[in-house]
């Protein structure tokens, strides 16, 4: 009996022109999202190998350690081809300096705003968006459909069991969506292979992760519709409902929980954080240097009385001792500057990270807000991305520090700054730089800790329940209004 209405159900979809429409509009999104996808990621891996040649060329032709910019680069991953979440939003790269802290700029949407305007559509728009709207155009009319035509009353007049009759049509309905994504799914992993894209062992267990829970989404939507059919007794009015109701869940939902989050707890914005960390940063170097001018106005009146070589010969014996201390204290200036934009930023980051869980626990009211959720995690594109790499590029800054410290006082000094003044010359400042190109073979590299798949999959546990909760309460909803239901 359940075989014979579950072949009846997957006829009736099949030859009907919904599938056709589906089969062909799913082949063109996925293939071109992953080709699309592809050349974007081999694009970016370009520029991220000559952004690090040219950085290192820089600091391999400068003439002194003291100063020395070096700059940290996000590398692509491959997961970005099929989320790409947050990747084009967050900065590639951070400035490495003593004297500044790390900070992620030039993302893709500002380098090319055109983007920020449609943004880019990747396999997660495709599947939360597209897909989701023909699963619940596949089976808004699923019961009321039949009924308007006279088969439901014709099919209950013989002995059908209504449970075999609901499940055969969510099974169909669900069958008759995979099918047309497994064919494009399988050429885009062709793709792949074709065009050599780096995927590990890791990456293929996230991406078939990614895949199920995809899966289980499609069949919340399947629910919902079958769902809103067996509760509209008439087709045209169950559509419009769906529509309704794939909007408020896909569209709505997911960003007025972010507004209602930023509502109920403040964060500061970008240019606040800025404006502190710069205020700060002048009112230190600001006292750092009327202290530096007092201490050289005391070693100029130390002098007074002295003729030129006895000057000269007083110089010479306390010049070290004295660029010792004037560095002490910047370093000194550099640490408070340091701990003061650390502090500000944990600080900033509690904050956010309070904000973004009410974000995302009220968003997950909506399944297409959870399957985002899931998918981002798995991507290694989540909200986290930033911070992520901004705690790696703080770590290597200190690191970075110490070499370049290190690299000076190797060369005989920090090639520092000398300040003079005398009745005859008045104020002047001379900087005593090393000679030559540096030597970078032993320069330590930037590198970003690996997302293991434990870290990836195991914050995705929350959402698939939420799915399948999702999908089990709707088919429930499905299965008691059907028993109520009037075939007549």
């Amino acid at each position: 009996m359940f075989r014979t209405l579950l072949e009846k159900e997957l006829k009736a979809i099949i030859l009907s022109p919904k599938f056709a429409t589906t089969f062909l509009a799913c082949s063109i999104l996925i293939l071109l999202s992953v080709f699309v996808g592809i050349k974007d990621y081999q694009s970016a891996i370009r520029q991220y190998e000559t952004a690090t040649q040219l950085t290192d060329q820089q600091i391999r032709e400068s003439t002194s350690w003291h100063g020395v910019n070096n700059r940290a680069f996000r590398k692509p991953d491959p997961m970005q081809i099929f989320v790409s979440g947050v990747n084009n939003d967050i900065g590639r790269y951070s400035i490495i300096h003593s004297s500044q802290s790390v900070k992620l700029q030039n993302s893709n949407y500002s380098d090319d705003p055109i983007f920020a305007v449609f943004r880019y559509i990747d396999l997660t728009f495709i599947f939360q968006v597209v897909l989701s709207l023909f699963a619940i155009l596949f089976t808004f009319d699923a019961i009321n459909g039949e009924r308007e035509g006279g088969t439901l009353q014709l099919t209950f007049a013989n002995a059908v069991p209504r449970a075999k009759y609901l499940m055969a049509k969510f099974i169909g309905s669900l069958i008759a969506l995979i099918v047309p994504l497994l064919i494009p799914l399988l050429l885009g992993c062709m793709l792949l292979l074709v065009f050599r894209v780096p995927l590990t062992s890791d990456h293929w267990l996230r991406l078939l992760v990614w895949l199920g829970v995809s899966f289980l989404f499609f069949t919340t939507f399947v629910s919902m519709g079958l769902l809103i059919s067996a509760l509209v007794r008439r087709s045209a009015v169950s559509f419009l409902i769906s529509l309704v109701v794939w909007v408020v869940f896909v569209l709505i939902i997911p960003r007025a929980s972010v507004i209602a989050a930023g509502q109920f707890i403040s964060v500061p914005s970008v240019g606040e954080i800025d404006g502190q960390q710069d205020g700060f940063a002048k009112q230190r170097w600001d006292n750092y240097r009327d202290e530096l001018m007092a201490r050289w106005q005391e070693r100029s009146v130390t002098m007074e009385g002295m003729d030129e070589d006895e000057r000269e010969a007083f110089r010479d014996d306390n010049e070290w001792g004295w660029m010792q201390e004037d560095d002490k204290a910047r370093n000194a200036v550099e640490q408070d500057i340091d701990e003061f934009s650390r502090k500000l930023l944990e600080d900033v980051r509690n904050r956010r990270q309070v904000q973004e869980r009410m974000a995302f626990t009220l968003s997950r009211f909506s399944p297409a807000s959870a399957y985002q959720l899931a998918a981002m995690n798995l991507g290694g594109t989540n909200i986290t991305l930033k911070s992520r790499y901004e705690d790696a590029m703080n770590n290597y800054r200190g690191t970075f520090k110490q070499y370049v410290a290190k690299k000076q006082e190797e060369g005989g000094g920090r090639g520092g700054i000398r300040i003079t003044i005398n009745s005859e010359t008045g104020f002047s400042m001379t900087s005593s730089r090393d000679r030559g190109t540096l030597d970078v073979t032993d320069l330590p590299r930037f590198e970003a800790s690996i997302l293991g798949n434990l870290e990836a999959i195991s914050p995705t546990i929350i959402d698939f329940g939420l799915l399948a909760f999702y999908t089990i309460l709707s088919f429930a909803g499905a299965f008691v209004a059907f028993l109520r239901y009037d075939v007549r």
